[in-house]
């Protein structure tokens, strides 16, 4: 059996890959050299850089790709969309470098929107509806989050990208939520990653972001279908921490693109837009510190200017003291003299009071004579009174009828209680009270005298002291003397003595007479005054005296 296997087997036409390829391509060209095809338009991105269109046609259960040649692009009546629904007319033919097929389309013809085109304008028109597109309720992005988390394939080069592009940026914590970006289960992961994040505790061991990337590469409608899921672009739009959706390339569009806060064209455009540069924080904050020590440095300079200014507008201090100097100067000159006459002053008022403790005791024995003479007159007033009210009721009693009697006795017996309520102690309790009071102040009275007679006994010991220090018998008693004229007025210049001028002169202990042999030359006004003081020679006490 064996041998009859390997002999069958070398009986078989051996062909190589490139003739497998060759027939086939020969075969499907030959049989479906020109058919119509009904399909929705899938993966297209325009003309390549060589002009020829690679897209794909689909429908529910199949999909065929498809080429345009650059020729038949320039001869198209409209231009291809992605999920438009068209017929196109061509041949089949295979690409034997992928051993798949494709049709060469000749012609294309519009045939409505695609199935999966109008399922998402749909799920577009309803949640747009439900205000979940409005911008009024997008939030702010954080300026400078401490914390990112990232929605994406822990495998691709998306999360790379993500990552290289925050780390050149503003290096900071980076959370990956690993899920499936492309498949039937992609929507139920990102929504879950979603939800997951925003379930986060602040203090819970893995940090809360304060923001989150949803991100993954560019594809076809099919391949980002997973991201248009109704369930997901509503956990989008209830996130608490600002959402940044970055799907696909710029010219993709997907339901969590108009539902999050912000859309990136690409991940790396969402690290981007996720945190600024450090440099040019760096550099701003520099600047900005720069100019805040040079404003500082202006304004100190023009305060210090203007008080410049001030201070030369303002007198100077001897300008401001010098009233005030003059005051307390001639304050000082009349303070002498004012205390002399302030203590004359006290010393009459004092005399013209002849208080004494004889007075005092005189003027306590009155009052208290008064206040005796006032009780005995209440005391008679009373006892008056009580004797005329009471002959007052016997004459009515004896006018009143008999029926009267009863309540006359009712009335005489209040009386009679009333009389006897009616006493002299009150008063002469009150009296006694007054008379201790009287004493006590009369002892007050006293030793107030007392003390007021020392105060000024030493106010008077004071004002002689200082009138001692002030007098000019301390000048003499220091070996001056003071010189007068016959009629007692003092001389106090050298020029107000005459030769032969009989003088008295005083000293601490006792007067002289002295006669001035010569006078004092009166000073001219074109020569400098060069006058003697005169002076005296005294004689013994009884004698006579001159002047050399």
């Amino acid at each position: 059996m064996s041998e009859a296997a390997s002999e069958s087997r070398t009986n078989a036409t051996e062909y190589t890959v490139s003739e497998i390829s060759g027939a086939l391509k020969r075969t499907v060209e030959d049989v479906f050299g020109n058919v119509r095809v009904r399909g929705e338009i899938s993966g297209y991105r325009g003309p390549h850089s060589s002009g020829h269109a690679y897209f794909a046609l689909k429908d529910d259960r199949a999909r065929l790709d498809a080429v345009v040649w650059k020729g038949t692009m320039s001869r198209l009546k409209f231009r291809p969309e992605e999920g438009m629904e068209v017929i196109a007319t061509g041949k089949l033919t295979t690409y034997p470098g992928k051993s798949n097929y494709q049709i060469v389309i000749d012609n294309l013809e519009p045939a409505g929107a695609g199935a999966l085109m109008a399922l998402l304008e749909e799920r577009k028109r309803r949640l747009q509806a439900e205000g979940l597109f409005d911008a009024g309720r997008k939030r702010r992005l954080p300026f400078m989050p401490c914390t990112i988390g990232v929605v994406t394939s822990p495998t691709g080069s998306v999360i790379r990208d993500i990552i290289h592009r925050i780390k050149d940026r503003f290096p900071l914590h980076v959370l990956v939520w690993p899920v499936r970006v492309q498949g039937d289960t992609a929507s139920a992961e990102v929504t879950n990653a979603v939800t997951g994040f925003n379930a986060l505790a602040w203090d819970s061991p893995i940090q809360r972001p304060d923001l989150l990337i949803v991100a993954r590469g560019g594809g076809s409608l099919e391949d980002l279908w997973g991201f248009n899921d109704e369930a997901l672009a509503r956990a989008v739009a209830a996130s608490d921490i600002p959402v940044i959706s970055a799907v696909g390339h710029e010219t993709d569009w997907t339901l969590i693109d108009l539902v999050a806060d912000v859309r990136a064209p690409t991940p790396t455009g969402a690290a981007e837009i996720a945190v600024p540069v450090k440099a040019d924080l760096e550099a701003t904050l520099a600047s900005l510190g720069a100019r805040l020590k040079a404003a500082v440095l202006r304004n100190f300079e023009r305060k210090r200017q203007a008080a410049r200014a001030a201070a030369r507008a303002l007198p100077s201090p001897d300008q401001l003291l010098a009233l005030p100097r003059r005051r307390l100067d001639e304050a000082t000159s009349r303070l002498g003299r004012g205390l002399m006459v302030s203590t004359e002053r006290k010393r009459a008022r004092f005399f013209a009071v002849k208080l004494t403790p004889a007075m005092l005791s005189q003027r306590i024995a009155e009052a208290r004579r008064t206040n005796d003479r006032n009780l005995l007159r209440a005391q008679g007033a009373l006892r008056t009174l009580a004797r005329s009210r009471r002959a007052e009721l016997n004459r009515a009693a004896d006018q009143l009828p008999k029926c009267a009697k009863a309540s006359l006795q009712r009335h005489r017996q209040q009386l009679a209680l009333l009389q006897g309520r009616i006493t002299i102690e009150p008063t002469a309790r009150r009296q006694r009270v007054q008379r201790d009071m009287l004493s006590a102040l009369t002892r007050r009275g006293g030793q107030a005298m007392l003390l007021r007679l020392e105060r000024l006994r030493g106010r008077i010991i004071q004002a002689d002291r200082l009138m001692a220090t002030l007098s000019h018998k301390a000048v003499l008693a220091r070996g001056f003397a003071l010189v007068k004229d016959a009629d007692g007025a003092v001389i106090k210049q050298a020029a107000d003595v005459a030769s032969g001028m009989a003088l008295s002169l005083e000293f601490a202990d006792g007067t002289a007479d002295a006669v001035a042999t010569s006078g004092a030359a009166r000073p001219k006004p074109a020569a400098k005054p060069a006058a003697k003081a005169p002076v005296a020679k005294a004689k013994e006490p009884g004698n006579q005296g001159s002047l050399f």
